[in-house]
C-alpha cells in the first residue's frame, strides 16, 4: 500500500478514536477497571485469540482461490485483520473502513481482483455466521429459558428475519455480491452517481470478482463449511468475554446464559451499524438482554463499560499497526 493511504487511513481512525475517548467518564472507568482487575486482562487476551479464528477464515479463503501458497504470513494477514476491524469500528457504516484497507493492503500481494473477491467474501463469511448465531441463540433460549407471547412473537420473527439473511447470503455465494452490492448502491442518495459511474467503468473486473465468489461455492463448497465454521466458532467463543465478566459481581451465571446476552446485544447493536463502534447500540443492549435473563441494570452497565473500554483498547492497537509494515530493501 503507498505510504500516503496508509498515513489517511492511520491518521483518520486515530481522530475519531480520540473524538470515541473524549466521550468516556474516566472516574467511571477507572472503578470499573479496578473491580475487574486481573480478569480484565483475561479479557484483552481472549481477542488475541479470537483474532486467530478472523485471520484464519481469511486465509483459508484466500489459499482456496489458487492452487499456489499465497504469497503471505499468516501474521502478516493477522495484522491486517486486526487493523481492518479496528477501521471497522471506528467508521461509520462499518464496513467502509476496515475493507478498502483490506484490499489495498493485500493487493499488491496477489492482485486486486484477487484481493477484492477475498475480502468480499471474509466480510460474506463474517455476516453470514452472526445469521447462524443469532439461529443458535434462538435455540438454546427456547431450550433453557420461559417463552412467553410476548417473546415467542419475537422469537418468531427474528428467526425470520435470520432465515431471509441466510437465504439472501446463500444466493451471494451461489452467484456473487459485487456487481448485486453495487447495483443497490445505485438507487441510494449522494452515492448512487458514483455507483453508476463506477459500475460503467469497471463492469468487466466486478464479474470477474463475482464469477471467483461463486467458484468457491460451486468447486470447493467444503471451504465454506469450514470457513462458516470458524467463524461461528468464534461468535460462541467470544461469549466469554462476558462470561469473564460477570463472573466478577455475578459467580453463579453460566455460559449459556452469555451466549444469549452476546447474541441479543450484537443483533441491537448491529441494527445501529452507521454509529462509530455501535456508541448507544451496545449498552442498551447489554441493559435489554440481561433484564431479559432475571439480571440487574448494574450488571449491564458493568459488562458494557468493560467491553466498550476493551474495543477502545483493541482500536488503538490495530490503528498502530498500519504503522508497523516492513520496508521494502532499495536496490
Amino acid at each position: 500500500m503507498k505510504k500516503k493511504y496508509q498515513n489517511g487511513f492511520f491518521i483518520f481512525g486515530l481522530l475519531v478514536l480520540a473524538v470515541m475517548v473524549t466521550q468516556l467518564d474516566f472516574g467511571e472507568v477507572w472503578s470499573g477497571l479496578k473491580h475487574t482487575g486481573y480478569w480484565f486482562f483475561a479479557v484483552l487476551a481472549l481477542w488475541s485469540v479470537l483474532y486467530v479464528f478472523n485471520t484464519a477464515t481469511w486465509y483459508l479463503i484466500i489459499r482456496s482461490q489458487s492452487n499456489e501458497k499465497p504469497p503471505l504470513s499468516f501474521w502478516w494477514l493477522y495484522k491486517i485483520t486486526v487493523s481492518g476491524f479496528a477501521l471497522n469500528y471506528a467508521t461509520p457504516g462499518g464496513l467502509m473502513g476496515g475493507e478498502p484497507y483490506r484490499v489495498m493492503s493485500l493487493a499488491p500481494k496477489i492482485g486486486t481482483e484477487r484481493a477484492s473477491s477475498s475480502v468480499i467474501l471474509y466480510a460474506m463469511t463474517h455476516i453470514f455466521s452472526h445469521f447462524w448465531f443469532w439461529l443458535l441463540a434462538i435455540l438454546l433460549y427456547i431450550l433453557t429459558q420461559p417463552v412467553n407471547l410476548f417473546m415467542g412473537t419475537l422469537l418468531t420473527l427474528t428467526g425470520a428475519f435470520c432465515l431471509l439473511g441466510v437465504w439472501f447470503f446463500m444466493a451471494g455465494y451461489r452467484k456473487g455480491l459485487a456487481v448485486r452490492a453495487m447495483n443497490l448502491l445505485r438507487h441510494i442518495p449522494f452515492v448512487k452517481k458514483w455507483a453508476r459511474k463506477f459500475i460503467e467503468t469497471h463492469r468487466e473486473q466486478l464479474d470477474t470478482i463475482d464469477t471467483q465468489i461463486a467458484a468457491l461455492h460451486h468447486q470447493k463448497p467444503h471451504v465454506l463449511v469450514c470457513a462458516v465454521l470458524l467463524e461461528l466458532l468464534c461468535r460462541v467463543a467470544s461469549a466469554l468475554e462476558i462470561f469473564f465478566i460477570l463472573l466478577i459481581i455475578l459467580p453463579s451465571v453460566n455460559f449459556v446464559q452469555c451466549i444469549l446476552i452476546l447474541a441479543f446485544t450484537s443483533l441491537f447493536a448491529n441494527m445501529l451499524f452507521f454509529m462509530p463502534l455501535q456508541l448507544g447500540g451496545r449498552e442498551g443492549g447489554f441493559l435489554m438482554s440481561v433484564n431479559g435473563l432475571g439480571m440487574t441494570a448494574s450488571a449491564g452497565t458493568f459488562v458494557a463499560l468493560i467491553v466498550r473500554v476493551r474495543e477502545l483498547i483493541w482500536t488503538g492497537i490495530g490503528l498502530l499497526l498500519i504503522k508497523f509494515e516492513k520496508r521494502k530493501p532499495k536496490n
